[in-house]
């Protein structure tokens, strides 16, 4: 049975690369208003899920619910439709368009013209520096600030759920800072968030919990209370 409070629940999750096994039957679920990490070594299956969950890989076993309806078969631009915003590890935003350009791709699907203007003004609110190149070509932004572009590209679908995959990858100490007040300050205005990160002790900080990955399957859940008393875990994953 499928618990109400969850906005989104992964279960028995199989997803392969040709016949190479990447996540293996793995279950979790995630309550509205929550932000939960996924956390694990390079290779563990972090970033596969969060492309089965938005549509880019197809599951050969197992279930994805959003709010109780199945996302089986269904490509990605209607996973979109449904709720679910993805800003991928990479950023893989369009360098050739302008700042504006890219966030205008990000509510491509919607319609509502004067709510999508006010979604733009609101992630201005959220990245000052963005507004500030509005005119600037995104390839020529730092890495910080392609970020910021990234996160603010997928808010611009007015998500229910936002997938971030590994959004502190390769920022300075102090960027890494400011995103994860962003991070905070989307999920206060409602938005459940998944996310992917490779600092295990910033995510942990700032989710209801965590789940460890290792080789494709969930081996321990965990909270930010666990780094303090886990002498296991600190090694494993936060250097000792």
């Amino acid at each position: 049975m499928t618990d109400n409070n969850f906005i989104l629940e992964v279960k028995n999750l199989c997803v392969f690369y040709g016949g190479i096994q990447a996540v293996k039957d793995i279950s979790f679920g995630i309550k509205k208003g929550e932000i939960i990490t996924l956390i694990g070594a390079t290779g563990a299956g972090k970033s596969t899920t969060l492309r089965a969950i938005s549509g880019l890989l197809k599951p050969r076993e197992g279930e994805i619910l959003l709010e109780g309806r199945s996302l089986k078969n269904i490509p990605p631009y209607e996973v979109v439709k449904k709720g679910i915003s993805h800003a991928p590890e990479g950023r893989k935003i369009f360098a050739n368009l302008t700042v504006r350009e890219n966030l205008e791709l990000g509510a491509y699907l919607r319609r509502d013209k004067p709510a999508i203007g006010q979604d733009m003004e609101r992630v201005f609110g959220l990245f000052p520096r963005l507004k500030e190149r509005i005119k600037q070509n995104a390839g020529t932004l730092s890495g910080g600030e392609q970020q910021m572009l990234a996160i603010g590209r997928a808010l611009m679908s007015a998500p229910k759920l936002l997938l971030l995959d590994e959004p502190s990858l390769g920022l300075a100490p102090l960027l890494v800072k400011a995103i994860f007040e962003v991070i905070k300050e989307i999920n206060a205005k409602g938005v459940s968030i998944i996310l992917v990160e490779q600092n295990a002790y910033q995510a942990l900080k700032i989710a209801a919990r965590g789940y460890v990955l290792e080789t494709g399957k969930i081996t321990m859940t965990v909270t930010a209370e666990d780094l303090v008393t886990n002498e296991e875990l600190r090694k494993a994953y936060l250097g000792g």
